[in-house]
């Protein structure tokens, strides 16, 4: 049985939060800055940049931003700038994962999914490079690790979102 077996709960905690809206090509965070937000991808789209090459680009809704920064005291590990209109819901982190354990559970389910992913990609990369797989093949395995390991792979069935990370 999943932690979270109401998504309806987490909907509504998330509903709750502020708005904000992003133009196109506006930043949302900057590498090496500290927002202390996170943000949840309620609609659009973002590029998810990190030391100059574009990680992944995100269109998930229920996608987070900046957690890595509030959970790890760091500062923001990538720029994510959106590619077209996009809205988030957001929050002060700390407040919001320090106070709401149905979010954090929520946060923590979206990151063990990623983690989970990329151990997987790890496994199949070692296996590709054990038996000397073309270096396309190894390429698009680190492709997945990267994207894994991005923002995306967060889901939520809210309003219409269409699968459950709790499932």
């Amino acid at each position: 049985m999943p932690l979270i077996s109401d998504t309806a709960t987490v909907q509504a905690r998330l509903a709750s939060l502020p708005v904000a809206n992003y133009g196109t090509g506006e930043s949302v965070f900057t590498e090496g800055s500290r927002t202390g937000r996170l943000l949840i991808l309620r609609n659009g789209a973002v590029s998810v940049v990190r030391g100059g090459a574009e990680i992944a680009r995100v269109t998930e809704p229920g996608a987070i931003f900046g957690e890595l920064s509030v959970l790890l005291d760091q500062p923001h590990t990538a720029d994510v700038r959106t590619l077209e209109a996009s809205e988030f819901h957001v929050a002060d982190a700390a407040a919001l994962l320090t106070q709401d354990p149905v979010v954090l559970l929520y946060v923590t389910t979206v990151l063990a999914r990623r983690l989970d992913g990329a151990n997987r990609a790890v496994i199949e990369l070692r296996n590709d490079i054990q038996t000397e797989q073309p270096s396309r093949v190894i390429g698009k395995t680190v492709e997945r690790i990267e994207v894994l390991l991005s923002a995306s792979g967060a889901s939520l069935v809210y309003a219409g979102y269409p699968t459950d990370p709790f499932a």
